[in-house]
């Protein structure tokens, strides 16, 4: 049943290919660990553990490390993003394009000009 309840946040751990990872029910509780890439997929993973479950739930206990802290994540550009575009997707805010465009100032050289498939770092907020 809980298991059930929480199949959209284990079906996106296996998306995200979660390391390390394992999930078990003891005493109605889901149980679920492991190493996410990023603090933004652990962000992901916690999003749908709220959704599932209301923002304490009493009913999973979740214990998801993250492989690499230098960077919130990465993200490949996209045809017709902005900075601020991905700036709004991962902070909640346009206006914190300049984080991004700093952090990759090796690559970028101009914030209104970037191209699609560039990797770029996303630092964390």
């Amino acid at each position: 049943m809980v298991k059930q309840k929480y199949q959209e946040v284990l079906d996106l751990g296996q998306t995200l290919n979660i390391q390390d990872g394992d999930v078990k029910v003891e005493d109605g509780k889901l149980k679920m660990w492991g190493t996410a890439k990023t603090q933004y997929e652990k962000d992901l993973l916690w999003d749908a553990i709220k959704k599932a479950g209301g923002d304490s739930p009493q009913d999973i206990m979740a214990d998801i490390k993250v492989a690499d802290t230098s960077v919130y994540t990465r993200h490949t550009v996209k045809s017709g993003e902005t900075l601020g575009k991905i700036a709004k997707h991962y902070y909640g805010d346009a206006s914190k394009y300049q984080k991004i465009f700093a952090a990759n100032s090796d690559i970028l050289k101009n914030p209104d000009l970037i191209h699609p498939d560039q990797e770029l770092i996303i630092p964390n907020a």
